[in-house]
C-alpha cells in the first residue's frame, strides 16, 4: 500500500479524482441526474396527475377519521420485473372496482430492497435488470417509468419504500403512500424527510420491537424541521398523516416475536392515543416477524387483526389497514430464476389466495 506524503496530498487536492481513490476508497462512476432532469424527461401526463389527486383526497380522509373505509397496501416484496408487476397490479384494479365501497387497495411497487447484511438484490432502482449489473442512473429511470406505467394501466397509485431519502423527489409526483423500514426508522434524515411529505407516511417498528423508537419517530415525522435536503437547506410543515406500522421484532436469539395479537394492539393503540399525536394510526404488516416469515400465514394474521377491530371500538378507530406481500405466483425464487410474477426477495402469497383474502375481509367491514 502506498504511503501519502504530504505532497502527495496537496497533489490530491488539486485532482478529485484521485483524491478520491486514494484517500476514500470511492471510485465515482456516474454522475447521478437530478430530479429535475429525470420529471422532465419521464413526465406524468395531466390526466395521471387528476387520478392521482383524487386518490390522495380518498387515502387521506381515511387517516384523518373522516372515512370509515379500509386501507390495503399490497403487492410484491420487491418490484423487480415491470411488466409482471403492472400485470398484478392489473388485477388489483379489477378487484378494487369489486370492493371499493370499503376497501382502498394501494399497490407496493417497492423499488428499493433493504438488505440485513447489505448484500444481495437491493431493488430495481440499484438494478433494472437483476441478472445484470448494477446502474443506478437507469434504475431512476426504470422506476419512475415502472410507476407511471402501473398508474396509466391501472388508474391506481402505489406506495414505496424510502430506502434512501434522496430517493424521493424522483417519485413525488406519483406516490400515494411512503413506508420507513425498520432499519431507517431511528434514521434522523429518514424522519425529517417524512415531516415534509404532504402524503400518509408509514413508520415501521424497529426489528427490536422498541415501540417507543417507532412513537418517537413518528412524533419527529409530524413536527417541523429546518435541515440540510438534498442541497437544500428546508424548512418543513410536519406531516399530520404520519403513523406508525407493526410488523413485529426479533430478539437477541433470532426469534421472530409478533405485535399483532389483541393484547398487543390495545396496549400500543392506548399508549399512542395518550400523547400529542394527530391522526393517530396504525397499519398492520401480515408479514416479516408477524408472521415469523411464513407467508401463508398472512391470511390466518389479517383475519386475526380484523376480528380483533370488531371486538374493540378502540381498535375499530386506530388500526387503518394492513400490509400484505403478494404477487402472481406464490412463495419465491433465487434471483437468477425466471419464473414470471415470483418473487426474488421475501416469499409472497399467490395471486388467488390474495383475491380470496381481499373479498374475505369485506365480510369485516
Amino acid at each position: 500500500m502506498a504511503v501519502k506524503t504530504e505532497e502527495s496530498r496537496s497533489i490530491c487536492f488539486s485532482c478529485k479524482t484521485l483524491d478520491t481513490i486514494l484517500f476514500m476508497g470511492f471510485k465515482y462512476l456516474h454522475k447521478i441526474p437530478e430530479a429535475k432532469e429525470i420529471l422532465e424527461a419521464i413526465p406524468l401526463p395531466d390526466n395521471l396527475k387528476k387520478i392521482k389527486s383524487e386518490r390522495d383526497r380518498e387515502i387521506r380522509a381515511i387517516f384523518e377519521g373522516k372515512s370509515d373505509k379500509f386501507i390495503l397496501i399490497i403487492g410484491p416484496c420487491s418490484a423487480h420485473d415491470e411488466d409482471a408487476v403492472c400485470d398484478y397490479i392489473s388485477r388489483l384494479a379489477g378487484l378494487q372496482d369489486e370492493v371499493g365501497e370499503k376497501i382502498i387497495l394501494i399497490p407496493r411497487i417497492y423499488t428499493n430492497k433493504p438488505r440485513t447484511t447489505g448484500l444481495g438484490y437491493k431493488g430495481m432502482m440499484h438494478q433494472p435488470n437483476p441478472h445484470e449489473a448494477p446502474n443506478i442512473v437507469e434504475g431512476i429511470k426504470a422506476m419512475r417509468g415502472m410507476h407511471i406505467r402501473s398508474l396509466r394501466e391501472s388508474h391506481l397509485t402505489a406506495a414505496d419504500e424510502m430506502l434512501y431519502p434522496f430517493n424521493y423527489p424522483y417519485l413525488e409526483d406519483v406516490l400515494s403512500y411512503v413506508a420507513i423500514g425498520a432499519r431507517s426508522v431511528e434514521n434522523q434524515q429518514h424522519r425529517l424527510t417524512v415531516s415534509g411529505l404532504d402524503i400518509p407516511a408509514g413508520m415501521k417498528n424497529p426489528t427490536s420491537g422498541d415501540i417507543e423508537v417507532m412513537l418517537n419517530s413518528v412524533k419527529a415525522a409530524q413536527s417541523s424541521h429546518r435541515f440540510s435536503y438534498n442541497g437544500w437547506e428546508v424548512e418543513t410543515s410536519g406531516n399530520p398523516l404520519a403513523h406508525c406500522i407493526l410488523r413485529g421484532a426479533v430478539n437477541s436469539f433470532g426469534q421472530n416475536i409478533p405485535n399483532y395479537h389483541y393484547e398487543d394492539l390495545v396496549r400500543i393503540a392506548g399508549n399512542y392515543l395518550g400523547r400529542s399525536y394527530v391522526n393517530p394510526a396504525i397499519i398492520v404488516d401480515v408479514n416479516h416477524a408477524n408472521s415469523n416469515k411464513a407467508f401463508d400465514e398472512q391470511p390466518r394474521i389479517a383475519l386475526e387483526v380484523m376480528g380483533s377491530r370488531q371486538r374493540s371500538g378502540l381498535l375499530k378507530r386506530v388500526v387503518k389497514g394492513l400490509m400484505i406481500e403478494s404477487f402472481i405466483e406464490e412463495g419465491a425464487q433465487e434471483t437468477s430464476g425466471d419464473v414470471y410474477g415470483k418473487s426474488i426477495t421475501d416469499p409472497c402469497l399467490g395471486w388467488e389466495d390474495s383475491e380470496k383474502l381481499v373479498r374475505k375481509l369485506t365480510e369485516f367491514l
